[in-house]
């Protein structure tokens, strides 16, 4: 098995209401991610790269180092959780990227984030 396959990652999207805004065209989101490794050595998030798209087919690049200031190394058969946030100006919209990692052999491998929809309550009836 690949590094990059021995990664899963895990999106649990969130609209958030309270703190939108749709007569202003924002709409916010929170949303969950795990990340589970199935490698036989630890593995650390060293950058992320995510690709936001809104419903107008605008897409927003954002990079960085780590994951809400950290760079956490994740053991064998263990996870890691995180929530963070995105502000749409459109109900609808969707998430993709990856992570590179860094293998404890020192071996730097791409975690695919497969593509997650991000909706209001009320645009998908």
């Amino acid at each position: 098995m690949e590094l990059s396959d021995s990664i899963l990652i895990e999106a649990m999207p969130q609209y958030l209401d309270d703190q939108s805004d749709p007569e202003d065209e924002r709409f916010v989101f929170s949303y969950r991610i795990v990340i589970i490794n199935n490698a036989r050595q630890p593995v650390t998030l060293r950058t992320r790269h995510w690709f936001i798209t809104n419903g107008n087919g605008d897409v927003q690049e954002v990079k960085g180092e780590g994951v809400i200031g950290e760079q956490p190394t994740i053991q064998p058969c263990e996870e890691y959780e995180y929530t963070s946030g995105a502000v749409l100006s459109t109900a609808v919209g969707s998430m993709r990227g990856y992570y590179v990692m860094e293998a404890a052999d020192g071996t730097l491998f791409h975690a695919s984030i497969p593509v997650f929809t991000l909706a209001s309550t009320h645009a998908l009836n």
